[in-house]
């Protein structure tokens, strides 16, 4: 079970640098107060490997730090942790002020793009909350396409600012996504991470157990194992899903102001820093982010 604290080392203006406080979570979403259990440390939390309660526990932290209201995603779909996402979303943030004289610009001018929405739409729920910013997602599964539009539409302070567009081409990360005429001062992505459902699943099963050699035929912990298709893998990984966001990204260089994405594996930057050089890029950086013991790093790029 994991520890309630996402740490200290959160961006500091990240909402959630303290333990989560589940009394009060608890009067914003009732339900909540069903998954609370004493941890070892006689710490209330709750189990993180419960997708249920996972889901819950983002519910109340959707209510208490964001005011959305009508939150929820089927079963099947991945359950975002709502720290590290703020994360990414206050870095981003961070990048925006250094070409704005060192201030946050907010309100709907600022348009993100953000690819692989997924049926929860933390990114937009996130970006649109803290700084006011619009956003279109984009999202190939059309369950999760449909669910991340209810949302939308269900939260009247999100209903003119996100805007969700079905990616129906399986090949194409920005076509027909980005439209002729279109700006955006910042593309954002989680790409899938893994190149098969069975990488996924070992994954799944070695954080839950503990076991190295994971077999996939466990089925107390892969029905546990939340997150479907491309949002957690595809063909190649996330270093062929990359190489050809780059790729692509040349076509659209007068379109964005920054092509940002998260890279799980360290050892992929190297590589998709090589991919930037072949195509000339005009600046590179890498942001390193840390929740816990979980390190990830933000790749950018702009022309």
């Amino acid at each position: 079970m994991a520890d309630a604290n996402p740490k200290k080392k959160l961006h500091p203006r990240n909402r959630h640098l303290d333990n989560y406080n589940f009394e009060e979570l608890s009067k914003v979403e009732p339900s909540l107060k069903d998954f609370v259990i004493e941890n070892a440390y006689k710490v209330k939390s709750i189990d993180f490997n419960n997708p249920d309660a996972v889901k819950t526990l983002n519910k109340a932290l959707l209510k208490k730090y964001y005011h959305i209201q009508h939150w929820d995603i089927p079963k099947e779909n991945l359950c975002p942790p709502i720290p590290g996402r703020a994360d990414y979303i206050h870095y981003i943030a961070d990048v925006l002020a250094r070409d704005n004289n060192g201030e946050i610009p907010k309100g709907g001018n600022i348009h993100i793009l953000d690819i692989g929405v997924g049926a929860n739409c933390i990114y937009p729920i996130i970006g649109h909350q803290e700084y006011g910013w619009s956003f279109v997602g984009s999202e190939i599964i059309k369950s999760a396409y449909k669910n991340a539009i209810e949302i939308t539409r269900t939260n009247m302070s999100l209903k003119k600012s996100i805007q969700i567009r079905l990616q129906n081409n399986p090949k194409a990360i920005f076509k027909d996504i980005i439209l002729p005429g279109e700006k955006y001062d910042v593309v954002i992505c989680n790409p899938p991470f893994f190149s098969s459902q069975t990488e996924a699943l070992q994954q799944s099963i070695r954080k839950t157990t503990g076991i190295k050699e994971a077999k996939i035929d466990e089925k107390p912990v892969t029905q546990a194992f939340s997150g479907q298709g491309s949002e957690l893998w595809c063909d190649g990984g996330e270093k062929a899903f990359l190489s050809r966001m780059i790729f692509e990204s040349q076509f659209h260089k007068d379109q964005v102001k920054w092509f940002t994405t998260l890279v799980a594996h360290r050892e992929d930057i190297r590589f998709l820093q090589h991919k930037l050089k072949k195509i000339n890029v005009k600046e590179t950086e890498v942001i390193r982010m840390e929740q816990g013991n979980k390190v990830s790093r933000i790749l950018l790029w702009r022309f």
